[in-house]
């Protein structure tokens, strides 16, 4: 889809395509305000802005519509996680459990742009990030929700 496409879909289909790169409701609402939007480098700026605007609610309403890392998926997940396909099992199980001490300790999902990310990696982040304290975690969770969304939206206008 082109950046004019973009601009022209009804508001339905635009929050929709919206919703598909972030699951934020306020990211999405606060994104449909600013449409129709000039170009694609002024649509990648408007959602950083929107993003970090937002609230840690509003960032955990984006995390909760992820998959978990590791898990079977389909669709954009599946190709984003394409990491973890050919892992081995032993990766997969301790990519669970970090998964597990992640959510247990944050209270969200453990949230990583995994693409171009092999299983091992991940889960080498996954137990660095383990060590950081709940409030310096959020952020750093944040900044991996935004170069998701960055991606989907480049896919989006591709």
């Amino acid at each position: 889809m082109t950046m004019e496409e973009l601009n022209w879909l009804d508001e339905a289909t635009l929050s929709e395509a919206l919703r598909s790169c972030c699951g934020s409701s306020a990211w999405v609402a606060g994104m449909m305000e600013l449409f129709p939007v000039g170009s694609a480098t002024g649509l990648y700026a408007a959602a950083s802005l929107v993003w970090r605007e937002g609230t840690e609610e509003d960032w955990r309403e984006a995390f909760g519509a992820h998959p978990r890392i590791g898990e079977r998926v389909t669709g954009v997940a599946a190709a984003e996680q394409a990491g973890t396909s050919g892992a081995e099992a032993e990766v997969l199980e301790e990519l669970a459990e970090g998964n597990r001490k992640y959510e247990e300790k944050f209270g969200y999902i453990y949230i990583i742009c995994a693409t171009g990310k092999s299983a091992v990696e991940m889960l080498g982040l996954l137990r660095e990030r383990l060590g950081n304290a709940p409030e310096e975690e959020i952020l750093v969770a944040m900044g991996e929700q935004e170069k998701i969304t960055r991606i989907r939206l480049e896919k989006l206008l591709s």
